[in-house]
């Protein structure tokens, strides 16, 4: 048959080279490419032979075959599956040459930053091409299942390509790839060689549909003098594809272990099945212990991605908020916007819905967690409730289902925790709010003088002990309209008891204290815009109060450690009217008129107020000093 050969155009020739050397940041990826071709290839010819019972077409064995030869330095990439006509690869294959590639190649050269790239899915088939990468020729050898007659396409990439009709043709399709010397300084690797071959497929195509068989070696024999039986190097085990009856708890944990690179059993496994105008399979595992970089900047989170099988890419950030970001697993998707070289997934309702449906999963997988079995939801909580709380700031749309499954230590037991839902259903009649303290650790809050009142009450408290808790409260503000209220923040009304003052006798009190508070307030002006008698302290002398709109020392510092300037705020010193202390310097207030001495009583009672929550003095040296001065004049 005559041979006819086709010129590309000058715009389709540097777009050529422009996929050659630009658009895939690894060449491995051409293999990846062209057996998924070959997968897709076989996946329409058994949808042909159902549809047409008259097709004349082999299905009984349907696969890929690789094959090698080292001293020709070729790489055969070879399907049984549909093929195509003449006509086909003229229009498919030679698509290159089609007219109106000046502006996909100008577009192309517009987003040579990687940006760009995302606006060109469909304009070219990329995947093809990509074998130019490696090789210094292409051959291609195909027939359609059902045709007498076959197509042969050859191009060495530069000016020309040829087409001619062969009638030996087998049935699918083989691309022989004339591959370049060997460039490891430029990642062009040995495609002759049998690992990374291997490697390779492990890599992109393990899990891909049909068998891919690499055949024996530049004639290599068996044992039995016979060729070589050919060796399936993929697994063909997508267990995320197979209903949880056909897969056991051993394959689900080799699975993990595999993709999460760690050697303990997951915690949860979760499995995901989406249907209709938009399909695609999810097997995502929550581990058991906290990745010890898990709050770390440059921590790696996020899914494998594939399509139909094939690898696309690991991290797939896009597929789960960061707050799950400890979730590992696998994301395959019958079909999904991706850059032209499948390397950039595209920002797309798809995603959008994807990620949607992904998180509303977990989310509810660990809500059932904590009801079924509080022990396994006590690890997970342990392990990454601190984590899990930074989507109460982030992610408003599932804050109620994220609400669902935090919980809370509290003053009302030592061990385990409580729900918001829990703490409301056992409020007291006349409490309103939801009280909690925030601080370092439990022993630092628990002792806290702001929790003397409540202990002594009986009312619970919520003990928040992580850097987020300080966030999340206040943009959560409230649960089943009960306000979220931090008892180191404005005024506490917990209602008089009977043994306490009277409305009258607190009048009282409040008058006799009048001028100390006054003096104080003058003494203490740099460090405290407000003094006043408390409501909240029964033991401790004095405690400090932040207005119920400022912010926390412990946030201050946070921003500060962020690099962001936030300015001092000054806060409120509350002093207990009962303790001998504060009714000692009342009484030595009122009868000195020199009371430049008093002053440095009122310097350490500020001072210890701020050491009860856990701060330090503002000149530590000073603090010593009076306080060794005081001590001595006790001997």
């Amino acid at each position: 048959m005559p041979t006819e050969t086709f010129e590309f155009q000058v715009e389709a020739r540097q777009l050529l080279q422009l996929m050659i050397h630009s658009v895939y940041s690894n060449k491995d990826v051409f293999l990846r490419e062209l057996v998924s071709n070959a997968s897709d290839a076989l996946d329409k010819l058994r949808l042909a032979a159902l549809r047409d019972d008259t097709l004349d077409a082999d299905v009984s064995d349907l696969h890929i075959e690789l094959e090698t030869d080292q001293d020709a330095r070729t790489l055969t990439v070879r399907d049984n599956g549909i093929g195509m006509s003449y006509d086909e690869v003229g229009r498919l294959i030679g698509t290159i040459a089609n007219s109106g590639t000046a502006a996909f190649l100008r577009e192309l050269r517009e987003a040579q930053d990687g940006a760009g790239t995302e606006g060109l899915i469909g304009q070219f088939g990329v995947g093809f091409y990509s074998g130019f990468m490696v090789a210094d020729e292409v051959t291609l050898l195909t027939r359609r299942a059902g045709e007498r007659q076959g197509t042969r396409w050859t191009s060495r990439g530069e000016g020309t390509y040829t087409l001619e009709k062969v009638d030996d043709a087998p049935q699918g399709t083989s691309v022989t790839l004339h591959l370049k010397p060997a460039d490891p300084d430029n990642q062009l690797h040995d495609y002759t060689s049998v690992w990374k071959i291997k490697e390779i497929v492990k890599r992109y195509s393990d899990f891909i549909t049909w068998p891919i068989r690499l055949v024996g070696q530049n004639g290599e024999k068996g044992d039995d003098g016979e060729a070589a039986a050919p060796e399936t190097l993929n697994s063909m085990k997508a267990l995320w594809a197979r209903s949880r009856e056909e897969v056991s708890e051993e394959e689900y944990h080799e699975l993990y272990k595999h993709i999460g690179h760690d050697w303990r059993e997951p915690l949860e496994t979760i499995q995901l099945q989406a249907e209709g105008t938009f399909e695609y399979q999810a097997l995502l595992f929550v581990p058991s212990h906290a990745p010890h970089d898990l709050f770390n900047q440059n921590f790696r989170r996020g899914l494998q991605l594939y399509v139909k099988r094939v690898f696309i890419m690991d991290d797939c950030e896009e597929l789960l908020p960061p707050y799950l970001r400890f979730v590992k697993g696998v994301v395959d998707a019958q079909d999904l916007s991706l850059n032209v070289s499948r390397e950039i997934l595209q920002q797309d309702r798809h995603i959008r819905m994807m990620q949607r449906r992904l998180t509303k999963k977990v989310l509810s997988s660990v809500k059932s967690m904590m009801t079924d079995d509080a022990e396994r939801y006590a690890t997970f909580w342990r392990e990454f409730g601190a984590v899990v709380k930074e989507g109460l700031i982030t992610d408003p749309d599932n804050r109620d289902a994220l609400l669902a499954v935090t919980s809370f230590a509290t003053t009302h037991g030592d061990d385990g925790t409580v729900t918001l839902k829990q703490y409301v259903e056992r409020m007291p009649d006349g409490q309103d709010d939801i009280y909690y303290i925030t601080g370092e650790s439990r022993e630092s809050i628990d002792n806290s003088p702001h929790m003397e009142a409540f202990r002594e009450r009986g009312i619970e408290v919520l003990l928040l002990t992580d850097p987020v808790d300080e966030v999340w409260v206040d943009a959560v503000g409230e649960f089943e309209g009960k306000a979220l209220r931090s008892i180191a923040k404005g005024e506490i009304d917990l209602g008089a008891r009977e043994d306490e003052q009277s409305e009258g006798e607190r009048e009282k009190q409040a008058e006799d204290y009048a001028g100390l508070l006054g003096w104080m307030r003058e003494q203490l002006s740099e460090d405290v815009k407000e003094v006043r008698l408390s409501t909240r302290l029964t033991v401790s002398p004095a405690c400090l109060v932040a207005d119920s709109s400022d912010l926390t020392p412990a946030l201050e510092n946070m921003y500060r450690a962020m690099g962001q300037e936030v300015p001092r705020t000054r806060r409120i010193l509350e002093l207990n009217p009962d303790h001998a202390l504060v009714k000692g310097l009342n009484e030595a207030y009122g009868e000195r008129e020199d009371r430049s001495d008093l002053s440095d009583t009122a310097e350490l009672l500020y001072a210890l107020a701020v050491l009860a929550e856990g701060g330090r003095p503002k000149d530590p040296a000073r603090f010593v000093r009076l306080m060794a001065d005081r001590m001595e004049r006790t001997l």
